[in-house]
């Protein structure tokens, strides 16, 4: 058995092989050929915590995967990250473990960030000038270094409603990438304007309204990954074009959830998943007036994906420690 650590980890993998990684996974998911179980969540309201846990194995791959992925909000007061996890990797010819992957929720952050990227991709308009994030935490880092891998932006706006926080934001992330990023004075700022706009918040009420959204843009929604979070307002899904990452997930959680339970769609009329784009199964945006939504709830094939890559690099360069079991 291997154990790596985060910054072996780290080492092993870059946004752009995430994103690569991400595109084969969700291809591979759109033609049918992943094992994908139900997700496991722990709410730990008393601590303000919430814990997810994801798996699965892709056809043809040597392994299969587990997942435990954490946010304790309260951390930041103990000095501690919100995020933290570790990855069990298993040989899927034998079912023994393989590796151990410390990572204390970086991977989960960089294919999460893939996600979103590879759901602009296959979706926005090609000339994306503007694009907007609500929210400055972790993940809207990890959504805009991965971001600007598929399309070249020219102006960044971001919202958040610490200033301080939203403002260190665009300074460290305008030094980091040679991109103007700005903060924004509200969330409509951050919408109005942006073809892109990718929501990165453990909101429970909408932070993007409906009639901030104009045709042509493309929203992306990241935050809502159990059932009583919502980032997009439900009339936006009504007159989008709205895709799932996983259709079953996201009829009992995330933002399609919350539109058919109001009553602004129908399960029949999401237009289909993120894999389905991806294999060419069917096309993404068709139109550049159409609005379109992605849902992304946070597949269990990503992290096999990511897993994948990391156990292959370090078994190739030696990285890591072997133990005896």
């Amino acid at each position: 058995m291997h154990l790596l650590t985060e910054p072996e980890i780290r080492s092993l993998i870059s946004p752009s092989e995430a994103l690569e990684a991400a595109r084969e996974a969700f291809a591979k998911f759109g033609r049918g050929e992943v094992v994908l179980p139900e997700v496991m969540f722990l709410d730990i309201k008393e601590h303000e915590g919430e814990v997810h846990g994801k798996g699965a194995f892709i056809q043809g791959s040597p392994y299969f995967c587990i997942k435990v992925a954490s946010g304790f909000y309260r951390n930041p007061d103990r000095g501690l990250p919100v995020s933290s996890g570790a990855v069990w990797v298993f040989d899927a010819t034998t079912g023994f473990l393989d590796s151990i992957l410390f990572d204390n929720g970086y991977l989960t952050e960089l294919r999460t960030g893939a996600a979103g990227a590879l759901a602009t991709d296959l979706l926005a308009r090609r000339d994306v000038r503007q694009l907007g994030i609500i929210g400055c935490g972790a993940q809207a880092r990890y959504q805009l270094e991965s971001h600007l891998g598929v399309r070249k932006v020219e102006r960044v706006l971001v919202f958040c409603p610490t200033r301080t926080h939203a403002a260190l934001f665009a300074d460290e992330m305008s030094s980091a990438h040679g991109v103007t990023v700005e903060f924004a004075d509200g969330p409509e700022e951050a919408v109005r304007g942006s073809d892109v706009v990718v929501t990165t918040t453990p909101s429970h009420t909408p932070v993007v309204m409906d009639g901030w959204v104009e045709p042509g843009t493309h929203l992306t929604a990241i935050g809502s990954d159990v059932p009583d979070k919502q980032e997009l307002d439900e009339r936006i899904l009504g007159r989008a074009k709205v895709v799932a990452d996983s259709l079953r997930q996201c009829l009992t959680q995330g933002e399609i959830h919350h539109a058919v339970e109001a009553g602004m769609i129908e399960a029949e009329s999401v237009y289909g998943e993120l894999g389905e784009i991806a294999a060419g199964i069917k096309p993404g945006r068709t139109d550049d007036a159409e609005i379109t939504v992605a849902d992304l709830t946070g597949v269990g094939v990503l992290d096999a994906a990511v897993s994948r890559v990391v156990v292959d690099k370090a078994e190739r360069e030696g990285v890591g420690r072997a133990f005896e079991t």
